[in-house]
């Protein structure tokens, strides 16, 4: 009896653990099977270092046909670019990676035009476009390039003392330039001095902080370019007359936009939130938390921009425009038209209280079928400038101005930050307490605390 019962119970143990086995062997097997056909990852660095942009998200999801990533290198260089593309392909189903070794298959390479291992080739449909550098900025700028199949060319004016885009000292444009060509837009300058006329080519017109007057053919070029379906960017500084570099009125300029229904209003902007003294700034940047719902800011919600020496719109839309607002000042702020005085007396009753109007965007009734002119309008032109386009989300806020200029609303969103230096910077005194810690506090406090546990036994 207890032979059988020994038996009973031998069995039934060996049948539970067949049966957990089983089940365990089932879990692990559903785990890799998702696991390869889901690949999910989480980001833990401070700014998404190893994550892809909400851009390339927007860009890769909204495809409506295949695309092809094509990756040519050393078999045994591979996973340089495997890294990197496995995040492109986790985005949608519709992204497809190739890998090719150019010394195994050089008909291929060669038919490709591959100069260079470690080179990366987009394909969609019938076009073709060479990544110009295995990051992110050039995967995607390739996917741009695939979808956008016209040139873009963002037009600067010049001959009124406007920022300059070949300039890299601090008032330049020369960072926005480069960011813009990341985004694919060519950048160049064009005189209407020289020839009142807007070219063809101009996909997006700017006018980048002017301290001269534009004469009236400029203003009448201008008008007929937007009026006729064209986009264009107007930055203009408060016309302050103090010491020897004076803002010009440029009334002309100024006659127009109001025609439009955008009146730029002749004041200063003083913020005095004390925030702008924990960020560096002092009350001449105007610090920005809050945004409307126009495209161009609608994403930029959490996202802080500073516009160094501003002014106020008023605004409204006419029989033919649409104006709406892209964002305002803070509550603690105020406009003075003092603007021929270093000295501001916040308490003066002339003064403008905040929040006042600071950007807005607007469209224009052409008659034209599938036709629209664009613009926007800001208070201030520095905001761009080398010196201050990376604060925070300037820089978002210009390219998404571009892109919603110049229809490609589809680019619009917040662009991936750059690298943060997060090395840790130490003085004399605290190396040698962090050394002096690891080699004789922590190993001494070990060695105390085993011989006190040996005294205890003994």
């Amino acid at each position: 009896m207890n032979t059988q019962l020994l038996k009973a119970r031998q069995t039934r143990y060996a049948a539970y653990a067949a049966i957990y086995i089983l089940v365990v062997l089932a879990i692990v097997t559903v785990v890799n099977v998702l696991g390869d056909r889901y690949s999910k990852s989480y980001d833990a660095t401070s700014n998404k270092r190893y994550s892809l942009s909400e851009q390339t998200a927007k860009i890769v999801k909204g495809l409506k046909q295949d695309a092809t990533i094509t990756y040519y290198d050393q078999s045994t260089h591979f996973q340089q670019g495997k890294d990197t593309l496995d995040q492109y392909a986790s985005l949608s189903r519709r992204i497809h990676v190739n890998y090719i070794d150019p010394d195994k298959n050089p008909q291929a390479a060669r038919q490709a035009g591959i100069k260079n291992y470690g080179t990366a080739v987009v394909e969609i449909g019938d076009r073709k476009e060479e990544a110009k550098s295995m990051s992110e900025e050039g995967i995607t700028g390739a996917f741009i390039r695939d979808l956008k199949n016209t040139k873009r060319t963002i037009c600067f004016v010049t001959g009124s003392g406007e920022h300059q885009i070949d300039d890299s000292d601090r008032n330049g444009y020369s960072r926005l330039k480069e960011l813009l060509s990341k985004d694919e837009y060519q950048a160049k300058s064009i005189n209407l001095l020289q020839k009142a006329e807007i070219p063809e080519d101009c996909t997006v017109l700017v006018v980048g902080g002017p301290k001269g007057d534009y004469v009236q053919p400029e203003v009448e070029a201008i008008k007929k370019y937007v009026e006729n379906g064209g986009r264009a960017f107007f930055m203009l500084d408060p016309p302050l007359k103090l010491g020897r570099e004076e803002i010009a009125d440029n009334d002309a300029l100024s006659n127009l936009l109001e025609a439009w229904g955008v009146t730029a209003e002749k004041n200063l902007i003083l913020d005095l939130n004390p925030i702008g003294q924990l960020v560096g700034v002092g009350p001449q940047v105007a610090l920005v938390s809050q945004y409307g719902t126009q495209p161009i800011v609608n994403e930029m919600k959490g996202t802080t921009t500073g516009f160094p020496i501003t002014r106020s719109l008023a605004i409204k839309s006419t029989d033919k425009t649409t104006v709406e607002k892209l964002f305002d000042s803070s509550d603690s702020s105020l406009a003075t038209s003092n603007l021929s005085s270093a000295q501001v007396k916040v308490n003066d009753p002339k003064n403008k209280k905040g929040p006042v109007t600071m950007a807005a965007a607007g469209t224009y009734k052409t008659g034209k079928e599938s036709s629209q002119g664009r613009f926007v309008v800001v208070g201030s032109s520095s905001w761009a400038a080398n010196s201050f386009i990376n604060f925070n989300g300037n820089r978002d806020l210009a390219l998404n101005a571009m892109n919603w200029l110049s229809s490609d609303e589809d680019l619009i969103s917040i662009r991936p930050k750059d690298r943060e230096d997060r090395r840790i910077t130490m003085t004399r005194a605290q190396m040698s307490w962090v050394r002096n810690t690891s080699q004789f506090l922590l190993p001494l406090f070990v060695i105390v605390a085993g011989i006190s546990v040996w005294w205890k036994r003994r």
